[in-house]
């Protein structure tokens, strides 16, 4: 793997990492709009076409995952 492909993976792993604990945040406190900002932020991030660019994983699978997960600890 070169450094760019370890450079888009580092940066999609932490982008997930921020929604789950944004998810996390939501789902202790709704009404958190930090927590709520934060979430759609990422989520528009994951739709772009940089995510795009940094990887052929669809965007709109991998935040229904993302939330499923919260849904099924």
């Amino acid at each position: 793997m070169d450094g760019y492909e370890k450079l888009a993976n580092t940066i999609i792993v932490q982008a997930a990492k921020d929604y789950r604990v944004a998810l996390r945040k939501l789902h202790r406190k709704p009404n958190n709009k930090d927590a709520g900002a934060e979430k759609e932020s990422i989520e528009r991030f994951f739709r772009s076409d940089w995510f795009c660019a940094l990887t052929e994983v669809d965007g709109e699978t991998l935040i229904q995952k993302l939330s499923e997960e919260m849904n099924n600890p």
